[in-house]
């Protein structure tokens, strides 16, 4: 496996047990439901990146038929454990292992920003989407979740407001999630992925900016007085 999923590899277990099977509710009050309304009437769906496969079971549950790629092993082994009808692969979105045109519609949630090549991951996406297919991308928000973003407390003007961080820069940065769990995050401005997106036939038709759901507010009461702050992206392109 190479370096650069090193520490993913690592807290794959972190992960599966803090935010699937309903542990999160951004997942649970937001994704899964955009999930399952985009891809709704899809048949072909591809996952990129799909973890333990909770967005693969979700579109599975809408009537698709479901492959679930993850560079991981030990995220497609619980992925395959854990069943609700998709199929699993393990594989790199920069080199899918799939024909052209092989799917109706692909999925990348909260992927690219552990990417380091997007250009050729964008690529692959179209190139395997059939004219016409949807690809649903979702990210932290480029712009308000850039590096250095967040809410400041300001006591000597008594002021709040929410710092928006270096967002033209490309960086890549190590974020601690919690004691012990370091995982590598790459920040990128919307214009890098909208303009790849278009360059290779993938057409923005939808973008989407929901507001954090009711459930992360209660366990975050730190965020509610930056509630109209987007954590979210949500773009939503045809390949044409």
């Amino acid at each position: 496996m190479s370096d650069r999923y090193s520490a993913w590899s690592e807290h794959a277990a972190w992960w599966q047990e803090g935010f699937t099977d309903g542990a999160d509710p951004e997942y649970e009050e937001q994704i899964l439901p955009i999930v399952a309304e985009s891809l709704a009437g899809y048949d072909r769906v591809l996952d990129i990146g799909c973890g333990e496969g909770q967005l693969s079971r979700r579109a599975a549950a809408v009537g698709a038929r479901v492959v679930g790629l993850d560079p991981i092993p030990a995220q497609t082994l619980e992925a395959t454990k854990r069943g609700g009808g998709p199929v699993y692969s393990q594989g790199d979105a920069a080199a899918l292992p799939f024909a052209d045109g092989a799917f109706d519609a692909a999925i990348a949630c909260l992927v690219f920003e552990h990417l380091e090549d997007p250009d050729s991951a964008l690529a692959e996406v179209a190139r395997v989407l059939r004219v016409g297919g949807r690809f649903l991308f979702m990210l932290n928000h480029p712009l308000l979740q850039a590096p250095g973003s967040g809410w400041i407390d300001d006591h000597i003007l008594g002021e709040q407001y929410w710092r928006v961080g270096a967002y033209l820069t490309e960086s890549i940065t190590n974020e601690q999630m919690e004691p012990g769990v370091i995982l590598p995050f790459v920040h990128r401005p919307l214009s890098r992925y909208v303009n790849t997106m278009a360059e290779n036939g993938l057409v923005l038709d939808r973008m989407l900016e929901p507001a954090p759901p009711a459930g992360f507010l209660s366990k975050a009461p730190e965020y509610a007085e930056a509630s109209e702050f987007p954590r979210l992206l949500v773009l939503q392109a045809l390949r044409i």
